[in-house]
């Protein structure tokens, strides 16, 4: 929503990502809109038992959320609960920190993202569906890296410009894009050409395409991320889902 005139507030859709307390009573609070993209505001008092911010900060539910400041750090003024979206727990509830934690470290702030933000809110509802989970992070994964401007280069090998051949192997290059290899390459990433095409047509239901799509997508978000750490990677490397 627009800018509410006269008044120096800011309204839209958005998500908690993460919150830690500030001061006493505060909390700073990292949020994913969806007209503003990632901004981090402090929510005064709502550590207090009486706050009306208390209750209302929750996770993977959908808020309506109002706030006022342009600097980096804005001040949240009101939180309403949109509804209508399943508690995650388990599994699920693990993976949806993976995901906060990746556009956390990923995406600037106030930088809208509304393609982005879509992709967020139906992942969430996918989180408790059938849909089997790595699937589900794969895709998002995937999505996440388009989005934020580094859309994978799976039809065409970049070292010869040529189609992937789905019988050959290839390496990946962050910055180029697929190599194929040949004898006895070192490379420790290897990845049947099947596998590009696949991931090109989203299509993860043959188990190599899923294994192989895991490791490239570890490969390239560990190389975008740099030195940053995602918590929650521990936690899922239990399930075998990242």
């Amino acid at each position: 929503m627009a800018n509410l005139a006269g008044r120096g507030r800011f309204q839209s859709l958005g998500y908690i990502l993460h919150s830690y307390p500030y001061k006493e009573t505060s909390l700073i609070v990292e949020a994913f809109t969806q007209t503003y993209g990632r901004i981090s505001c402090v929510a005064k008092g709502a550590k207090r038992p009486a706050s009306g911010l208390r209750s209302s900060i929750q996770l993977f539910q959908p808020l309506e959320m109002e706030w006022s400041g342009r600097n980096e750090l804005k001040n949240l003024h009101r939180v309403d609960w949109v509804g209508g979206v399943p508690v995650l727990d388990g599994l699920a509830l693990i993976c949806g920190f993976y995901i906060n934690e990746l556009i956390l470290n990923l995406l600037a702030k106030d930088d809208p993202y509304e393609k982005l933000f879509k992709y967020y809110y139906n992942v969430i509802i996918e989180l408790n569906s059938e849909t089997a989970i790595s699937i589900v992070l794969r895709k998002f994964e995937i999505n996440l890296l388009r989005e934020i401007g580094y859309q994978l280069k799976l039809d065409y090998s970049e070292d010869k410009n040529v189609p992937i051949k789905p019988k050959s192997i290839y390496t990946y290059l962050p910055e180029i894009g697929p190599v194929e290899l040949k004898g006895n390459s070192q490379h420790k990433l290897k990845i049947h050409g099947k596998t590009l095409c696949d991931i090109q047509n989203a299509n993860f239901s043959d188990p190599r395409t899923s294994l192989e799509s895991k490791k490239l997508m570890r490969y390239l978000l560990e190389y975008y991320l740099g030195d940053k750490i995602l918590h929650s990677r521990e936690l899922l490397k239990n399930y075998k889902q990242i």
